[in-house]
């Protein structure tokens, strides 16, 4: 019997101590809820204004990414009835840090439409653009970059791909990507369709239309039918392409 009790207090104290250091193991494993990272986004414009809540944004189900309590959306304001400007804006805790209309405030009918966030100092800003007008638009930060202009020609929807300041929202530079008419040389369109970074370089996917740009910025020689999936490999400063490449183009 005495060896029975003290059995029994060993094997209640054994199990106490598995069902403890279980339920560590369990708790060591749960993410922490403020964990939560959304690093790149791209999809359709949705509209919005500096002055809406996250609230009302967030509803929009546009691009956006977060970060902690962090979260950075991209849109446009229709400012009249066939103008768009792009409008980036970032919330702390539900609360607006900052909000910019800026970029681009021309009769170009410009949108924004992704996002990519490391979640420290790297940010990126997708921008869509129809065409080159009188004023204020991603000219000003594009001069020395890969692509400094929409180009020739206007209506054809090209990207515009700026790195932003994640603490106000500055552009520290940016470059036009579109597409190249191999026949008259004017601007054809181009869309973006994912960002991705390595640490170094920053990769756009890309859905282009005839032709391609090669990393010189001429028209790439295409087989079979537009559009083409088009990759194109960034250097960080935006000026360079280190390499571009589409199914059946070279």
């Amino acid at each position: 019997m005495i060896y029975s009790h003290k059995f029994q207090r060993y094997f209640a104290s054994f199990s106490l101590s598995v069902v403890l250091v279980a339920d560590l193991v369990i708790t060591q494993k749960a993410p922490p809820a403020f964990a939560q990272t959304v690093n790149s986004s791209v999809g359709n414009a949705v509209t919005f204004s500096c002055n809406d809540s996250e609230a009302t944004i967030k509803a929009k189900n546009g691009p956006k990414v977060k970060y902690g309590n962090t979260t950075i959306y991209i849109g446009y304001q229709q400012v009249s009835s066939n103008n768009k400007n792009p409008v980036t804006i970032r919330f702390n805790n539900g609360i607006k840090a900052w909000c910019r209309t800026d970029y681009e405030t021309t009769n170009d009918d410009g949108t924004g439409y992704g996002l990519f966030w490391d979640g420290g100092n790297v940010l990126y800003g997708v921008y869509s653009s129809t065409g080159s007008q009188t004023g204020n638009d991603f000219r000003r930060f594009a001069a020395l970059r890969w692509l400094s202009s929409y180009g020739s020609g206007g209506g054809p929807k090209v990207a515009v791909i700026a790195r932003l300041n994640p603490a106000n929202g500055d552009v520290s530079y940016a470059t036009f990507l579109s597409a190249k008419k191999s026949n008259d040389g004017k601007t054809n369109s181009l869309v973006v369709s994912n960002l991705s970074w390595n640490g170094t370089n920053l990769t756009v996917q890309a859905t282009s239309w005839w032709s391609p740009r090669n990393i010189y910025t001429n028209s790439m020689t295409c087989s079979g039918s537009s559009p083409y999936q088009y990759t194109a490999v960034f250097t960080g400063d935006l000026k360079t392409v280190k390499s571009a490449s589409a199914a059946t183009c070279s």
